[in-house]
């Protein structure tokens, strides 16, 4: 896969182990005939580690050879979380470390949760880009508020605590971006 066609979320092989891209950042050449310079910021699936990748415009990085299975959120305990396969209803465990940023997102009826399997071995899920939760504490709406660009926080039923419009209030459902974390809108 070309370095300008590589998407965040993409999974890609790098240094023999599966790496999913987590931010791009492209560097335009100041110079006629230089290079556009793509930066990835990257985290290996197997050792969870940061992974910084820079290539050129016209370098590859082959695809990693994953398999995407949707599952479902069933719980989690103090030091693991249970997913189930929604195909063949295997229980996949995953270290609740691991998951600590997905776990703002999940809840019981999430649907399009997949997990990332990797030589028969689950090792992390993909969240939709989108969820719906609903608020659980905010400051009250005020009456006559306009669609302006003031916002307040507001904690959500996972915890999150997301700035949403003034005339928002308690027990209203909102979108929620997963891979920014920001409100996008009512639900």
């Amino acid at each position: 896969m070309l370095a300008k066609d590589i998407k965040r979320g993409h999974i890609v092989n790098y240094n023999g182990a599966p790496c999913m891209i987590e931010t791009i950042n492209v560097q335009s050449p100041s110079a006629r005939g230089a290079a556009t310079l793509y930066k990835f910021k990257a985290r290996n699936l197997i050792n969870k580690q940061k992974v910084d990748i820079t290539l050129k415009g016209a370098e590859q990085l082959p695809e990693a050879d994953f398999a995407r299975r949707p599952v479902k959120f069933m719980y989690s305990d103090p030091s693991e979380v249970h997913f189930l396969d929604q195909a063949d209803y295997n229980d996949y465990v995953l270290p609740r470390a691991d998951l600590e940023e997905e776990l703002q997102y999940l809840t019981e009826d999430l649907e399009g949760v997949q997990t990332l399997i990797y030589n028969d071995e689950c090792v992390g899920i993909q969240l939709p880009l989108t969820v719906e939760l609903k608020v659980t504490q905010c400051d009250p709406g005020i009456k006559g508020a306009s669609a302006t660009a003031r916002t307040k926080p507001a904690t959500l039923e996972t915890g999150l605590v997301v700035q949403v419009p003034e005339y928002l209030s308690e027990g209203e459902t909102v979108k929620v971006d997963t891979r920014t974390g920001q409100y996008l809108s009512r639900a």
